[in-house]
């Protein structure tokens, strides 16, 4: 662990002193990538006050995990007046560039949104401002409701300030129980949880549903900021409503991509299937395709992944994220890794140093065949293993020299930022689960999101 940082009790001087030691890591990415690892508190004032799109501001949709450090009976007015999707900083004591970031309530952290005196509302830590806090508008299409009187946001919610459409078609994960769930996924239990709230949460969503909410937010996503979707749900191991996996994810794809032809990038989250079905995927409209191996040590990924491991393997998990590069190309075949569980007790590394080495090694596989991965920042949810053994997650330092490295690594491999992900750059991206799009270099004449 690192010694200075971690003897820090003062939130501030953990974060100034990185800021300090990285100065080539965007300011910004200190303070997301912080927030998303630890997440932030609500005044009861700050929260949205609506879900059924009544409301002016744009509430937290749930739209795959919970992202949450507490159950929903655990948070309170958080619970039932929903916090915003995403937040927007901007200013403050450390000038920051307008900064997206998602979402994840924790009562306890000592980031806290709230109203100033003058009623505007700012993002406080140790009871000091640190930036102005813009919340994400209302739009217009979730004030719409399909025939059967379902909610836009239910069916076809939008994150990273309206940038991508995330269809989670599935919501539930065939990988089931303590010997097959990832150990760090709360994707069944945050089913689970929203049923038991009586809060609409569909299990399988209707091809016809889906096309209708699009129709809905085509009709009426007037400033065209949605510019792309994902379909993704949990992994399918034998069958759902008599089709595999591919043929599942993939009877989306095909109907979005005849109803609305070219109107949105197509992505989807799959295991790493074999090469035919990939190239299902690629048939049916998909144009990126992330197959995501979580974790890069080959230990941690049997232990913490042991579905993924029982019905594929790591090394045939990599072996067909190549082969999906033949298919896709290289540039769009863009797998995930769980930023954070390298370092998760009980079996990840105990220092940064070993934790970011095993990481880039990685970085460098991938790369080093043109596969540019991508990463999003642990949430130790409190109903999964990891969760409850590492609240705390892993050390900031750990985030932020990965930042670093991955920076690096890209340059020495001669890539350039992924597609499908908006605008790079601080002050640019909107990319909110991660601070990798804020840490690469802006594109000449991207315009400021």
């Amino acid at each position: 662990m690192p010694s200075k940082s971690s003897a820090q009790e003062n939130r501030t001087e953990l974060v100034e002193d990185l800021m300090e030691r990285f100065p080539h890591v965007p300011r910004e990415a200190v303070i997301k990538e912080d927030l998303l690892r630890g997440g932030m508190a609500f005044d009861e004032s700050a929260l949205s006050g609506s879900e059924d799109g009544s409301g002016e501001v744009k509430p937290k949709s749930y739209f795959i995990f919970s992202f949450d450090h507490r159950t929903l009976p655990e948070l309170g007015a958080a619970a039932l007046n929903r916090p915003p999707e995403e937040i927007v900083l901007t200013g403050g004591a450390y000038d920051l560039r307008r900064t997206v970031v998602s979402v994840r309530v924790n009562p306890d952290s000592p980031y806290r949104v709230k109203a100033g005196e003058d009623g505007s509302l700012g993002l406080y830590l140790d009871g000091r401002r640190i930036a102005d806090v813009g919340l994400p508008p209302m739009p217009d299409y979730y004030r719409h409701k399909l025939s059967n009187g379902k909610s836009v946001m239910e069916v076809a919610p939008t994150i990273q300030w309206g940038y991508l459409i995330y269809l989670t078609v599935f919501r539930v994960c065939q990988y089931f129980g303590a010997k097959e769930e990832c150990q760090y996924c709360d994707i069944n239990h945050n089913w689970r949880q929203h049923k038991a709230a009586g809060r609409p949460y569909t299990g399988v969503k209707p091809v016809e549903e889906v096309l209708e909410a699009l129709q809905i937010i085509s009709d009426h996503d007037t400033l065209g900021a949605s510019s792309a979707y994902t379909l993704t749900g949990g992994s399918i191991t034998s069958q759902v409503q008599g089709k595999d996996e591919a043929d599942f994810y993939g009877q989306y794809a095909k109907a979005i991509e005849e109803r609305f032809p070219g109107r949105w990038t197509g992505k989807v989250v799959a295991q790493a299937l074999p090469r035919e079905d990939v190239q299902r995927f690629h048939d049916y409209g998909i144009r990126i395709y992330h197959p995501n191996f979580e974790v890069w040590d080959k230990q941690l990924f049997e232990k913490y992944c042991p579905g993924k491991e029982r019905y594929v393997g790591r090394e045939e998990w990599h072996r067909r994220i190549l082969d999906s590069a033949e298919v896709f190309g290289p540039r769009n075949v863009i797998p995930n890794f769980v930023a954070g569980v390298e370092m998760a007790a009980p079996f990840g590394f105990h220092s940064v140093d070993e934790a970011i080495a095993s990481t880039t090694e990685g970085l460098d596989f991938f790369m080093g065949n043109g596969i540019m991965p991508r990463f999003t920042t642990w949430c130790p949810e409190p109903t999964t293993p990891l969760g409850r053994s590492n609240p705390q997650g892993a050390p900031l330092e750990y985030h932020i020299r990965l930042l670093d490295a991955y920076r690096s690594a890209m340059e020495r491999h001669g890539l350039s930022s992924p597609p499908g992900y908006g605008p790079a750059g601080a002050g640019r991206a909107v990319f909110s689960v991660s601070s990798f799009m804020d840490t690469l270099p802006a594109e000449e004449g991207t315009p400021v999101a």
